[in-house]
């Protein structure tokens, strides 16, 4: 009878549809009746076991992977230096590791509960489940990252963690050290999305409290040994890539898996939608797990002759193992989670979530081991700077470096990538179904892709860190080439017609998404005519007249947030005046031209008070920098402020003859649709409805008149002529 019991249970808890019947059927009456009990239970212990389980070895391949790497001491032990302490030393790695562990639950939680589980636009019963278990996740990560503050400052100060335990002390490290400011930030992010949750019911917040969630994991990405290496923005830009991939894949197959342990609806549903996600973000990881590899191996030798070179083929094969059975997913398991039979799942996904946990301890290993190579010569002041040598001079073909000095950006590399792949997914979709879609939008969105990676990999991008009259030539082509070509390929258009229709009862997916957006009140405001304008013009005088354009330039994601700028409100204003894609406000043509004729000018006064200033703008960065060669700084600004009003007239004359050929094409398509109206005898013609009118006006003319009713036509009183009479 025990055994018989046991085998049920055991059945019932993996939905075998061979004995159960199929899921939500026998195998879920028969845990109603004497062994409800025990299946309440086993949901609750089994996802409980796993989370334990996969802490507990995360901890023990950072223990082993420190004491491997000779990471233990944190690395900070100098003979005649005081040590902080084991405390420090073993808690700050372990804080590490239940930080990172808990942002990727508290990532993944949300995951399932806003955008995986199928349901509505509220959530439901299972959903709110999994929002109180992100609560309690971010409450966990808020007070690890609590713990990494004051153990980090331990650490730096070599102090025993009771005496850096100070408020003054503590406040001072959030304020002047960027380290103390990341982990202040994901304390409080933490903390929002911990209070936030408490009071979410409704898909919406749940995932306004998800893109806190990934926000919140980017911070420490800008401190570490990434931000301390040569190549700092190629090595920050992919880390910050790799541990939102990791959060997103990490977390949100272990709530997959705790969804199945504990028989939730539609986990079919929800294994397809993380399959597209986990596919990305194994793409996302991979690549920029290579690209930081890249930068901190300065020869592949050492991949096997280093203790962090070993650490990484480690997390290199876990990856490669991982990709594999992913790919077993997509080919085997979903299938079978359709049929009905979830132990196949569990069983591959289950080892998956096991091999993360261990690939998340040699993570935190990884960032206390010493990367090898790194006892060179120190990096001159340029290099901390700018993150790379200082380029060579332009000499006197000064053109030629501008091609042939390149620099990996992975944030533009990869984002480039990642748009030509959806744009042509989006239209070989099209095509599969029989629609058509004009090849001059495709070459006009691959052409502003190719200049944007020009502009942000280039010697543009090189030298205009070194230079400002090259800085304003990238400006000029983020701000004012890019955009023209990115909005001709109308890529909403093509997301509106390529993406699928969400089910009418289900939550919004991503084509509802884009609409609810192209027509919400906030883009009704920034595409107003006046504001698009004002941005795209008054952002210049706000970064480079104010102190903003030096702060910016001292920091890689300040520089970063600069070039975004520059194209999102270049991208924004010729929307507005050139732009093919839908939005809640479409000036007419006339208006279009107006706009683009009244902006221009301020775009020259702006140029024109660059060449002018007597001024340096940002100079404290371009004293720092200790440029040797070329013009002085402020011959190299006056050429700065002549590239931009030279370089401003081309685009306006091109959109000019692109809003020209729109303005012909509109009228030609309106002249075609009358016809076809005419043609067709449509009610709704307005040259039909104004002939009706006139046939009226001349049959009620020619209609008989009543005699002798003064004022009207043919009366005795009419002062009016007839027809015949005129």
């Amino acid at each position: 009878m025990t055994g018989d019991r046991a085998t049920t249970d055991e059945r019932a808890l993996t939905g075998d549809r061979a004995t159960t019947g199929g899921l939500g059927t026998t195998g879920d009456h028969a845990m109603t009746g004497d062994l409800g009990t025990t299946g309440r239970r086993g949901r609750a212990v089994r996802p409980a076991a796993l989370l334990l389980g996969a802490v507990v070895l995360a901890v023990l391949v950072t223990a082993v992977g420190l004491g491997a790497g000779g990471g233990a001491g944190g690395g900070q032990s100098v003979p005649g230096i005081e040590d902080a302490g084991t405390l420090t030393a073993w808690g700050l790695p372990i804080a590490r590791v239940v930080g990172d562990m808990a942002a990727a639950a508290t990532v993944g939680a949300l995951l399932l509960a806003s955008v995986l589980l199928p349901g509505g636009r509220r959530l439901g019963a299972a959903q709110l489940r999994y929002v109180a278990v992100a609560v309690v996740a971010a409450a966990v990560w808020a007070l690890a990252a609590a713990a990494l503050l004051v153990l980090t400052l331990s650490d730096l100060f070599a102090q025993p963690v009771g005496a850096v335990l100070d408020p003054a002390v503590v406040a001072d490290f959030v304020v002047t050290d960027a380290r103390g400011r990341a982990y202040a930030a994901v304390t409080g992010g933490g903390l929002v999305v911990a209070t936030l949750g408490l009071g979410i019911t409704t898909v919406r917040w749940a995932r306004a409290a998800l893109a806190l969630a990934l926000a919140g994991v980017l911070p420490p990405a800008f401190t570490g040994h990434s931000a301390a290496s040569a190549n700092h923005d190629a090595a920050v830009t992919s880390l910050a890539l790799h541990v939102t991939g990791v959060a997103v894949w990490a977390g949100g197959l272990t709530f997959l898996v705790i969804a199945a342990l504990r028989r939730e609806n539609g986990l079919g549903v929800a294994a397809r939608r993380f399959s597209v996600l986990a596919g990305a973000a194994f793409l996302a990881v991979a690549a920029s797990g290579l690209v930081s590899a890249v930068v901190r191996l300065p020869s592949p030798g050492l991949l096997f002759s280093s203790a962090y070179g070993r650490m990484l083929v480690l997390k290199v094969l876990a990856l490669a193992v991982l990709g594999g059975l992913g790919r077993w997913h997509r080919r085997r398991t979903l299938r079978s989670l359709d049929l009905g039979t979830r132990r196949p799942f569990l069983r591959i996904a289950t080892g998956e979530v096991l091999i993360m946990a261990a690939a998340t301890g040699l993570a935190v290993a990884l960032s206390r081991t010493p990367a090898p190579g790194g006892g060179g010569a120190e990096p001159t002041r340029a290099e901390e700077l700018l993150g790379f040598p200082m380029p060579p001079p332009l000499g006197d073909f000064p053109w030629t470096p501008l091609f042939t000095q390149w620099h990996f950006d992975p944030l533009f590399a990869f984002g480039s990538a990642a748009a030509a792949l959806l744009y042509l997914a989006g239209v070989r979709r099209l095509r599969a179904r029989g629609d058509a879609w004009p090849v001059g939008r495709t070459v006009s969105w691959l052409a502003g892709l190719a200049v944007t990676v020009l502009a942000t990999m280039s010697g543009l991008a090189v030298y205009g860190k070194a230079m400002m009259s090259v800085h304003m030539g990238q400006h000029m082509v983020l701000a004012m080439t890019v955009p023209i070509l990115l909005v001709l390929g109308a890529p909403a258009t093509l997301a509106l017609r390529a993406l699928p229709t969400a089910a009418k009862d289900g939550p919004d997916g991503p084509r509802e998404v884009l609409l609810r957006l192209l027509h919400s009140p906030w883009v009704r405001l920034v595409s107003h005519p006046v504001v698009a304008s004002a941005l795209f013009i008054g952002s210049a005088f706000a970064v480079y007249y104010t102190s903003l354009f030096e702060t910016l330039m001292r920091s890689h994601l300040g520089h970063m947030v600069m070039l975004v700028h520059f194209l999102a409100v270049g991208l924004l204003f010729f929307w507005v005046v050139i732009g093919i894609d839908p939005g809640p406000r479409r000036p007419p043509h006339l208006g279009r031209l107006f706009v683009l004729i009244l902006t221009m000018p301020f775009h020259s006064w702006f140029s024109i008070s660059v060449m002018s200033s007597v001024d340096v703008i940002g100079e404290g960065w371009w004293t720092d920098l200790a440029r040797g060669w070329g013009p002085s700084l402020l011959d190299d600004q006056y050429n700065g402020g002549a590239i931009a009003w030279a370089t401003g007239d081309i685009p306006v004359l091109v959109t000019t003859v692109i809003l020209a050929v729109q303005w012909v094409r509109s009228d030609a398509r309106e002249a075609r649709r009358v016809d076809r109206q005419i043609d067709r005898g449509d009610a709704n013609d307005p040259l039909a409805a104004y002939n009706a009118y006139l046939a009226s006006l001349h049959a009620r003319d020619r209609a008989p008149r009543p005699a002798g009713i003064p004022g009207q036509p043919g009366g005795a009183a009419s002062d009016h002529p007839t027809r015949e009479e005129s």
